[in-house]
Parts: C-alpha cells; structure tokens; sequence
C-alpha cells in the first residue's frame, strides 16, 4: 500500500428522496461502514473518509471511479483499483486496514 490514503466514499448518514415525499433515509450497506469506522477508529489512519449527497450524478465519486459506478460505499485503493459491493469491501476493510471480519 503507498503512503496516500485509500479514499471511502460513503452516502450521508441520512437524506431525503423526492420520490417519497416527507420521508427520510439512510443508506444500509453505509450506516455499517459507518458503524465499523466509529468502532474502530484507531484503524481508520490510511482512510480518507468523503460523505457525498444521495442525488446522482455524484460528482466526486465519477472523478475517482466513472459515471458507472456510483454505487455506494465505496473504497478506492491508493495504488489503483477499487470495490463498491459491500461484500469485497469489508474483506478489503479488514486486508488493507486491520478491521475485523465479519463472521460468517
């Protein structure tokens, strides 16, 4: 891993979407990430941790990784590549910052 930090794109903890009016939400797959990084803090030192809006195009997202692949949470790899499926990234969690495993 180099010296720069890997960069976790994540979803505001809560936002609102116009197709269901006087509603509020919270992204799922964000609000454990969220949780894993207030646990472990000691662990987020090569993290660099970028909340973004829920609407698309979400523009910081597409400069680091294409308009393709907006899925959030997301963990671009400071020497190239990236994961935004939950599954992998939580392993690339636990690889590339020591977080624990998930149990099975």
């Amino acid at each position: 891993m180099s010296d720069a930090p890997d960069r976790l794109f994540i979803l505001d903890r809560e936002f609102d979407d116009p197709a269901f009016p006087g509603s509020s939400f919270y992204c799922r797959d964000c609000i454990l990430v969220e949780g894993l990084l207030a646990t472990f803090p000691e662990r987020t030192a090569h993290l660099e941790v970028i909340r973004v809006p829920w609407p698309r195009p979400r523009s910081l997202v597409v400069e680091a990784i294409g308009e393709a692949n907006q899925n959030l949470p997301a963990l671009v790899f400071s020497d190239g590549g990236y994961v935004n499926d939950i599954k992998p990234l939580l392993e690339a969690l636990h690889t590339r910052h020591g977080f624990p495993e998930p149990h099975p």
